[in-house]
C-alpha cells in the first residue's frame, strides 16, 4: 500500500536526527508492570522537570513518532499516562486516541501489541498504518521496523534515521519522487510504554548516576600481588598504565580502522556488516538498545588488529589454551555508540575477564556472585536470564534502590588506557558513555580452574556452555588436555582448595566462640 509507506517515511525525511546521539532499547521482552513512582517519573520528564531526567539536545522540542523520536513537521505525539490525567480527560477533553482508534485490539496491554503486529510483514504492518491514527501511532513503533531490516536485509542496508525509513528507502529503491507532500499530525495518544521507550532512548545519564567510583584502583602494581589482591579472592580491580605499549591506542583512529578492515563484514547483534555501513549507522541512530559491533574472529579477518595489541601480563596464565583451535571464543573487538552496552550478564563457562578500552569511555555496575542485581531474574539452572528492562530503565527504576543494599555494587567509569578485571561469576552492566572502542578477553588461570571444569560438566552443559559447537564434549578435552600438559595440576589444586575449606570451618566468630553450641548457653573463662 504506498500511500501507508509514504506516510511512514516522511518525518525521517523532514526532521533527520543529529549525528551521534544515541540511546539504548527495548529487545522485545515482556515489561513489568509500571508503578505508580515510575509514571510519575514519567510524566514529570514530559513536562520537562529538571529534577527528573535532562533530555538530550535533539530532544528538547518532544517525543515525536511513536519510534522515531521527533515532533517538529509531522509525526505522532506520544506522552505517559500521567499527563491524561493532569490534562483532566486528554487535550480538548477528547480522551485517550488509542482508546477510541484500537478497536478490537484495544483490551490488549501495548507490550502485547507490539508483540502481536510484530508478526506482520512490512507491508500488512503499512496498511495498518492506515486503518487509523492510533494504529499508525502503535505501527510507527520503530523496533518493529528494526526487526524487519534485520530480517530481510541483514546488515546489507543503510541507515536512514530511522529503521522505518531504511525499510521504507530499501523497498523504493530510494526513489525520492514517490514521497508525499506532507506527513500526519497526531496527538492525544498517552502510552507509558511507548514513552518510556522513546524517554530512554532520549534521555541523557543523570549525574549521581556517574559519579559513584568505588572499584580498587592500581599502577604499576606486580603480578604476584594482582593474583594475592584480587585474583585469588575474587575481587574487581581496575588497573592503569598497562596498556602503553600497544599500538592500537595511537592507531585505532576511525581512517585507519576502515582502510585495514575494508570489505571484511563483523558480526554486529544478529547480522554481519562492514565497518562503514556500521559506522554509518551509529553515528546516525538514536534509540533504546543499539546496535553493538561485537566480533570474535577480528584477529582472524583482520590480522593486523591482532598485532596492535597484547596481553597485558597479569592474564597471559590462560589454560583454554591447551586446547588449540578448539578453544571457546575468548576475545572480542567491541565498537559502539555512546548508549551501546551490555545489561546484566555473568561472563561465559565461569571464566574471568578483561576489558581494555582504547577509545572513549565505559560505565561499569558489578555485583558479586552471591548477589543477583534489581530487575534480573535467572531461572533457578543458569540456562536463562531474563533481564526485563533495557539499560537506562534500570539505572531509571533500580540504581537508586543499591544505595541502601549493605552489599552495594561496585562501580567505575573506565577510559582509554585503563584496563577492568571482571573475576568470575561477577553479575556486570556496562553503557558506553561515549563512541567507544575496546578489547575484551576471557581467560582460565589455575585460581579459576576448578570452577570451570565444575561448570562444564553441570548436567544441562549444552544449554550452559558457549562459544563451540562441541558443548557437551568440552570437559572432557579440557580436563584431559590440561592432565597431559600440565600432570598432577588438578590433583593439586584440588588438595589446596581441601585444606583452604578446612582452615575456613576453624575460623569461627566472636560470637561462634562465646556461645556453647551444645546448650545454647554463653562460656565464660578467667
Amino acid at each position: 500500500m504506498p500511500s501507508a509507506f509514504h506516510s511512514l517515511l516522511l518525518p525521517a525525511i523532514r526532521n533527520p536526527k543529529p549525528s551521534r546521539r544515541r540511546g539504548r532499547g527495548r529487545g522485545g521482552s515482556k515489561r513489568p508492570k509500571k508503578t505508580t513512582k515510575s509514571k510519575n517519573r514519567l510524566a514529570d520528564a514530559a513536562a520537562g522537570d529538571a529534577t527528573s531526567f535532562h533530555l538530550k539536545t535533539s530532544a528538547r522540542a518532544g517525543p515525536g513518532g511513536a519510534g522515531s523520536g521527533r515532533r517538529g513537521g509531522g509525526g505522532c505525539l506520544v506522552q505517559p499516562l500521567g499527563n491524561l490525567l493532569l490534562l483532566g480527560g486528554g487535550e480538548g477533553g477528547g480522551g485517550n486516541l488509542r482508546d477510541a482508534g484500537l478497536g478490537a485490539l484495544r483490551p490488549l496491554p501495548d507490550d502485547v501489541l507490539l508483540d502481536v503486529l510484530g508478526l506482520l510483514a512490512a507491508r500488512d504492518l503499512a496498511r495498518l498504518s492506515a486503518a487509523s491514527r492510533a494504529l499508525y501511532v502503535v505501527a510507527s513503533h520503530d523496533p518493529l521496523w528494526r526487526a524487519l531490516v534485520l530480517d530481510e536485509l541483514g546488515g546489507d542496508f543503510a541507515f536512514s534515521g530511522s529503521w522505518r525509513a531504511t525499510y521504507i528507502a530499501a523497498a523504493s529503491g530510494g526513489r525520492a519522487h514517490l514521497l508525499p507532500p506532507r506527513g500526519l499530525e497526531i496527538r492525544g495518544f498517552y502510552s507509558d510504554y511507548l514513552f518510556q521507550s522513546w524517554l530512554c532512548a532520549n534521555m541523557e545519564m543523570r549525574p549521581e548516576w556517574l559519579h559513584r567510583d568505588t572499584i580498587e584502583r592500581r599502577r604499576g602494581m606486580s603480578v604476584e600481588q594482582f593474583v594475592s589482591e584480587f585474583e585469588e579472592p575474587n575481587r574487581p580491580v581496575l588497573l592503569e598504565g598497562c596498556l602503553e605499549s600497544w599500538p592500537a591506542l595511537q592507531k585505532w583512529t576511525r581512517e585507519h580502522l576502515l582502510k585495514v578492515s575494508a570489505g571484511k563484514e563483523f558480526a554486529v547483534g544478529p547480522v554481519s556488516m562492514t565497518l562503514d555501513r556500521y559506522l554509518q549507522y551509529a553515528d546516525n541512530v538514536q534509540e533504546e538498545r543499539p546496535l553493538y559491533l561485537f566480533d570474535a574472529k577480528f584477529t582472524e579477518k583482520v590480522p593486523e588488529m591482532g598485532r596492535d595489541y597484547e596481553v597485558p601480563a597479569y592474564f597471559r596464565e590462560d589454560l583454554f589454551g591447551v586446547l588449540g583451535e578448539e578453544r571457546p571464543d575468548h576475545r572480542w573487538v567491541i565498537i559502539g555508540p555512546a548508549g551501546s552496552g551490555s545489561s546484566f550478564h555473568v561472563d561465559p563457562n565461569s571464566t574471568s575477564a578483561w576489558n581494555a578500552v582504547i577509545k572513549g569511555a565505559k560505565k561499569w555496575v558489578m555485583f558479586p556472585p552471591e548477589v543477583v542485581p534489581p530487575g534480573v531474574h535467572p531461572s533457578a539452572d543458569g540456562a536463562e536470564v531474563t533481564s526485563p528492562v533495557s539499560i537506562m530503565e534500570w539505572f531509571m527504576n533500580f540504581y537508586g534502590a543499591c544505595k541502601t543494599w549493605e552489599k552495594r555494587p561496585v562501580e567505575c567509569i573506565c577510559r582509554a588506557g585503563e584496563v577492568v578485571f571482571v573475576p568470575n561469576g561477577w553479575w556486570h552492566l556496562v553503557i558506553n558513555l561515549e563512541e567507544s572502542i575496546a578489547i575484551t578477553q576471557n581467560y582460565v588461570s589455575r585460581r579459576n580452574l576448578l570452577n570451570v571444569l565444575d561448570f562444564l560438566k553441570r548436567p544441562n552443559a549444552s544449554e550452559l556452555v558457549s562459544g563451540t559447537t562441541d558443548r557437551v564434549n568440552l570437559h572432557d578435552k579440557f580436563l584431559n588436555a590440561i592432565d597431559m600438559t600440565y600432570p598432577g595440576m588438578i590433583k593439586q589444586l584440588e588438595l589446596e582448595a581441601q585444606q583452604k575449606a578446612a582452615a575456613r570451618k576453624k575460623k569461627v566468630s566472636l560470637w561462634e566462640s562465646a556461645v556453647d553450641a551444645n546448650t545454647g548457653g554463653f562460656k565464660f573463662s578467667f
